[in-house]
C-alpha cells in the first residue's frame, strides 16, 4: 500500500491486516460495518438507468498497448452525458427517493462533475437542486451545472468545505442531500460502468480508475468481483490528495491534514465510511500518481488518442504510464471524465511537455559582446531545437562585470535530444543552469 515515502503500486493486502489488528478498534466497530452493496444493485440500477445514460465506448490504446506488451483499451465516461460518469449514481440515487422526497429538491456538493450529474439527473426527474461548489471550482463546470437548471452556491475552498455547507443547507430545508460518493445507491449506479466493461472486453484481466472519495471504484469493484473474481480491481489516486492509502493502512477513514492537486475531481480528503467498507474488501490495489505523471498521460491522450480528459479522468492511464501498478493484459483504464477548463489546457500541455522533457527552460551565462546572443541561438539551432521565448539579463547584481544571462525557453524531442542540448552548449564553454 502505498503511503508517505513507499514505492508506488505496493500490494495493499498485508497493510489492511496490520491496519486492522492495530488500529484497536473493537467489535462494536466492526458490526457497524456498512452492508456492501451487491450485484443485484447494480443490475437494477442498470434498469432504471435504460435509456437515460450513454452506453460509453470502450476504445482502443496503441500507446499504452505497446508500454505494456497486451492490449490496453479506454473506457470513454469522458463523453457520458455531463461529461462524465457521475450521472450513473446520481440519477440512480434521485430516482429511489420517494415523491414527497423529491418534492422538497435535492442538494449537492462538488468540485463539478457530481454537480452536473446531479443537475443533470433533477431536471430529468422534475425536481430542484441546489449546489454547492469550491470558490475557485473551474468556471466551465460551474457555468455547465446552471445551464442543466441547478442554483449554484459558491463556498469554501475545498470539496469538503463545500460538502458540510451542502449537509446544513438540507437540515435546514429540508432538501434531500445527494452524497457524491458514500451513498449505496450511488455506488450502485456507478458499478455500472463495470456492466458495460465486462461485456465490451469479455477477456479483461485488469480495470484501473480514478479514486476520490472512492464511489466509482466501490461500485467497479462490486459488479467485477461478483461476476469475474479473477480480474484485478485498482484504484488510482493524486500523491497529493492521496487518503486512502493512509485509511487502508489504518484500518479506518482518516482525514488528510492539506491537499492539493490538479486533479480536482478526485481532490477528498477523507474516504467515505460506505465507499471505504467497499475499497477495504474488494479492491486490489490503490495506488498514486504525481501531477507531472497526469500531465504526461492528458497529453499523450490528446496527441496520441485524439481524447479530451479532465486530470482526475486521466489518473488510470498516468498510472499505467508510470509503471505505478502492477497490471496484466487486456487492461481497461477508464477515463472517468472530460470536463476540463480550456485554461487548465493550456497549463496541462505546458506542464506535460517539460515533464516529457519536450519543453526545456534554462539559464545560459555568457559573455557580454556583440553577437554573442546570435552565436547561442545558432548553436541551438544547429541541434534542432527550437526556441520559444529568450529574455536577456544584464542588470542582475549576481552577474559580473562583462557577464549576461540568458533565459531560454526551448522545444526538443524528447528527454535524449535536451541533454544532447544540454552537453553541446556546455562543451561550447557555457554556463547553463535550471530552475528558473
Amino acid at each position: 500500500m502505498p503511503a508517505a515515502g513507499a514505492a508506488r503500486g505496493a500490494p495493499v493486502r498485508d497493510a489492511r491486516r496490520a491496519g486492522r489488528a492495530g488500529a484497536g478498534r473493537g467489535c462494536d466497530d466492526l458490526r457497524m460495518t456498512p452492508d456492501l452493496v451487491t450485484i443485484e444493485n447494480v443490475e437494477e440500477a442498470r434498469a432504471l438507468l435504460a435509456g437515460v445514460i450513454r452506453r460509453t465506448p470502450l476504445e482502443p490504446c496503441r500507446p499504452l498497448t505497446a508500454k505494456l506488451s497486451g492490449p490496453a483499451w479506454l473506457k470513454c465516461e469522458n463523453v457520458q452525458r455531463a461529461g462524465s460518469y457521475k450521472v450513473r449514481g446520481a440519477y440512480t440515487r434521485i430516482a429511489r427517493l420517494s415523491a414527497s422526497d423529491r418534492a422538497s429538491g435535492v442538494v449537492a456538493a462538488s468540485a463539478g462533475n457530481h454537480a452536473q450529474g446531479v443537475a443533470l439527473a433533477a431536471g430529468l426527474l422534475g425536481t430542484s437542486a441546489t449546489v454547492f461548489m469550491p470558490v475557485g471550482a473551474p468556471l466551465p463546470k460551474v457555468a455547465a451545472t446552471k445551464g442543466y437548471g441547478a442554483e449554484v452556491r459558491l463556498v469554501g475552498t475545498t470539496v469538503d468545505e463545500s460538502l458540510l455547507a451542502a449537509q446544513e443547507y438540507a437540515h435546514s430545508t429540508g432538501a434531500v442531500f445527494i452524497h457524491p460518493f458514500d451513498h449505496p445507491d450511488v455506488i450502485a449506479g456507478q458499478g455500472t460502468v463495470a456492466l458495460e466493461i465486462l461485456e465490451q472486453c469479455p477477456d479483461v484481466k485488469t480495470i484501473i480508475a480514478g479514486v476520490g472519495g472512492g464511489g466509482l471504484i466501490s461500485g467497479i469493484a462490486v459488479a467485477t468481483k461478483a461476476l469475474r473474481p479473477d480480474v484485478r480491481v485498482i484504484g488510482v489516486q493524486a500523491s497529493g490528495a492521496a487518503a486512502y492509502p493512509p485509511s487502508l493502512a489504518a484500518g479506518y477513514p482518516v482525514r488528510l491534514p492539506q491537499f492539493t492537486t490538479i486533479a480536482d475531481g478526485i481532490a477528498v480528503g477523507t474516504p467515505g465510511d460506505v465507499t471505504f467498507a467497499h475499497v477495504s474488501k474488494l479492491v486490489d490495489d490503490v495506488v498514486t500518481v504525481s501531477d507531472e505523471d497526469i500531465s504526461r498521460a492528458l497529453l499523450m491522450l490528446m496527441e496520441r488518442c485524439k481524447t479530451v480528459a479532465e486530470p482526475a479522468g486521466g489518473v488510470g492511464v498516468a498510472a499505467l504510464l508510470a509503471e505505478a501498478a502492477q497490471v496484466e493484459t487486456p487492461v481497461v483504464a477508464v477515463l472517468s471524465g472530460g470536463n476540463i477548463d480550456p485554461l487548465l489546457i493550456l497549463r496541462v500541455i505546458e506542464h506535460g511537455l517539460v515533464a516529457a522533457g519536450r519543453h526545456l527552460r534554462f539559464t545560459v551565462r555568457c559573455t557580454d559582446r556583440p553577437g554573442q546572443l546570435a552565436t547561442l541561438l545558432a548553436q541551438i539551432a544547429e541541434q534542432g531545437a527550437n526556441v520559444v521565448n529568450v529574455e536577456h539579463q544584464r542588470r542582475d547584481p549576481r552577474l559580473r562585470l562583462g557577464e549576461v544571462e540568458v533565459d531560454l525557453s526551448v522545444e526538443t524531442r524528447g528527454a535524449e535530444h535536451s541533454d544532447r542540448l544540454v552537453t553541446a552548449l556546455r562543451s561550447a564553454g557555457y554556463t547553463v543552469t535550471f530552475g528558473i
